[in-house]
């Protein structure tokens, strides 16, 4: 149902019924045609005061308003030259894609370099009907998004951000597919446990994102239940600059650890590098591991222990799963199972 807001020959609208509700428009909304994102009570006092006016719907609107953009849109807070070399995200927007592709649906893909700027474009798409719902990725501390598209009034689902906890703010009225977070880094910190290594320190993406978040409680888990693990963290911007940089500091320390692990497979490529310039080897001065594996992870000398994950098919059900909200079918929770690891050359027990 769509309103313009003022009153047209008489006609009671939604601005009034909101403003006698005391409401937002988008609670009006949510309310008159029985969408989840307000409270029972709102959504109670919404029809009360509609009654009371005597609102009445307006057919030719509502018709209108339930014409489909058949569009989902994907906001990223990524530079161009970033997304070339990420593979993760490379094998994500091929998942949405291909499920997108399935149902005669397109995507529209946006880029911002401020993360403020994610919000504007939502309204813009939502005043103008681009799009039916969105994907939303890399949630973060305090992320005001999940409460903005509930008031926007836009469908969405989120690729990982299940443990949403963690961060306080809930993804009430959201669908989410998550990753096994926890899984994945018992099973490294295990691995690398099990070849003698004491000091397993990670070169991690921002320190501000959720699944940053989520990796470093699952490491500290993971260290504390395999024991004899001394693990800490160093934050990166997921750059293969920032990631050396992160790489140098901690192999210059006085006790360097004799295990790094990276939270992507650039980063962790990169790594070999720092380690030439330095005088030292992989693996027999340090090993490494990445969180992510791709084709670089096989094509660097020595090829680098990974952890197998499904990126595209992660975000394949998520835009699923948006599909399944858009057309009435309420929300999805989903968990994978945790990423395989699969050893190669870079790892081996510590001379030390």
């Amino acid at each position: 149902m769509t309103a313009s807001g003022e009153q047209q020959g008489g006609r009671v609208t939604i601005r009034q019924v909101a403003v006698h509700a005391g409401v937002s428009e988008a609670a009006v909304s949510y309310a008159l045609n029985g969408r989840p994102g307000v409270s029972e009570q709102t959504r109670a006092r919404v029809l009360a005061a509609a009654h009371e006016l005597g609102w009445a719907p307006n057919i030719a609107a509502r018709s209108l308003g339930t014409a489909r953009a058949n569009a989902v849109g994907l906001v990223l807070v990524r530079p161009p030259r970033v997304m070339v070399v990420d593979s993760f995200f490379t094998q994500m927007l091929s998942g949405v894609e291909a499920e997108l592709n399935r149902n005669d649906v397109a995507l529209v893909l946006h880029l911002v370099d401020d993360f403020a700027d994610t919000l504007d474009v939502y309204r813009r798409w939502y005043r103008g009907r681009h799009v039916d719902g969105v994907i939303l990725t890399d949630l973060r501390h305090g992320d005001p998004r999940p409460a903005a598209l509930r008031e926007i009034g836009l469908p969405a689902a989120v690729i990982g951000g299940g443990d949403s906890g963690l961060d306080g703010f809930d993804l009430a009225g959201l669908s989410s597919v998550d990753a096994d977070t926890a899984g994945t880094a018992h099973a490294i910190v295990s691995y690398l446990r099990a070849l003698r290594h004491r000091t397993v320190f990670r070169v991690a993406g921002p320190a501000e994102l959720l699944h940053t978040v989520q990796r470093d409680a699952a490491y500290t888990s993971a260290a504390a239940a395999v024991g004899g693990v001394d693990y800490r963290a160093v934050y990166t911007n997921y750059g293969a600059a920032d990631g050396m940089r992160a790489t140098r500091e901690l192999l210059s320390l006085a006790e360097p650890p004799t295990a790094l692990v990276f939270d992507n497979d650039v980063m962790a490529a990169a790594s070999l590098k720092v380690a030439h310039e330095m005088g030292l080897s992989v693996p027999d001065d340090f090993s490494v591991v990445a969180w992510d594996d791709s084709d670089l992870c096989q094509i660097t000398v020595p090829e680098i222990t990974a952890v197998v994950q499904v990126p595209a098919l992660q975000a394949e059900l998520t835009a699923r799963a948006l599909l399944t909200a858009i057309g009435g079918g309420g929300e999805t929770r989903l968990v994978l199972p945790p990423g395989t690891l699969t050893t190669r050359q870079s790892t081996r027990p510590p001379k030390r």
